[in-house]
């Protein structure tokens, strides 16, 4: 029997407040899987040094295990210099812990990238990688979206088995920003996302802040301003159901059996967004949305 689920995106209204004023609206459940996202990163600046203090901060109360990257991980030179000032230095007391990175190409980043071992890329340009039982994600290149590629997802996603299929990259199928929507993308990777049962997308190039409405049964983040920001530049629209891009900003994440709960937090410590995906399992039929904003039902497009 072909199976299809439901994803019910809820946001939560309380919170816990912890020392030094920073409070998590996350469950931390005993048992979950939890991990950050960071896009477009690779400055070097005061800025993406004020996201990556947060970030250890929030570590010390939500202790994730591993980053995502969704692309521009280096803007201009790439010498072994570029990526102590850029990388290195700002995610220290990260990778001191032990904590991993791992990467996507962003149309600023050089493929050598590919081969710096921090970014556990493994000399690749798209993997997969499953840190928990039930749970994979799929890290992409949407600069090259050749064939070899494509066939590549499909058929690793039909293999998968996994509960939880989370594809990162950086061109986002879904934007109401001033790139926009990248459509030759979406019309070659969403029809496979829905095919295979995707849940969840992040993206970055915009940077900026903005959750999508979940379209045909999954739910996608546009997280490109944990270093970059353009103030303004959001034009909400029928996709947006959170936009922010007034500061800086990382996500955390945990994904508690079929629940992902995600916090959208500034580089002052303030939470942007917070909410939760539940994924509902129904017998046979095509994957459908139900999404709500505080008590208001909003019906996706389609």
């Amino acid at each position: 029997m072909r199976r299809s689920f439901v994803f019910v995106l809820l946001l939560l209204l309380t919170s816990t407040t912890f020392g030094q004023g920073v409070k998590l609206t996350l469950p931390m459940r005993d048992g979950s899987l939890r991990f950050a996202v960071l896009g477009d990163t690779g400055t070097g600046s005061s800025s993406q040094v004020k996201v990556a203090q947060q970030l250890t901060k929030h570590r010390q109360l939500f202790p994730f295990e591993f980053v995502i990257l969704l692309g521009d991980n280096l803007y201009g030179g790439e010498n072994p210099s570029d990526f102590v000032r850029k990388f290195e230095r700002p995610y220290k007391p990260l990778l001191d812990a032990g904590v991993k990175f791992y990467a996507s190409l962003g149309n600023h980043d050089e493929p050598a990238q590919k081969f710096y071992k921090p970014f556990n890329m493994n000399g690749e340009n798209y993997y997969t990688f499953r840190p928990k039982l039930g749970v994979r994600f799929f890290a992409l290149d949407s600069n090259y979206l050749d064939p070899a590629q494509v066939q590549w997802l499909e058929k690793e996603l039909a293999a998968s088995g996994s509960d939880w299929k989370i594809a990162f990259f950086h061109h986002p199928p879904y934007s109401s920003g001033r790139h926009g929507s990248n459509l030759e993308i979406r019309q070659l990777l969403e029809p496979i996302f829905t095919k295979h049962g995707v849940t969840v997308v992040f993206t970055g190039h915009e940077h900026f802040y903005e959750r999508i409405k979940p379209q045909k049964g999954v739910a996608y983040f546009v997280a490109g301003s944990s270093a970059k920001l353009r103030r303004g530049d959001i034009d909400p629209s029928n996709l947006t159901a959170k936009g922010y891009d007034q500061g800086l900003t990382f996500m955390l994440v945990e994904v508690a059996g079929d629940e992902m709960h995600f916090q959208t937090i500034g580089e002052k410590g303030e939470t942007v967004d917070s909410g939760m995906i539940r994924r509902v399992e129904l017998p046979s039929g095509r994957p459908a949305v139900t999404a709500t904003s505080g008590t208001t039902p909003v019906t996706p497009a389609r």
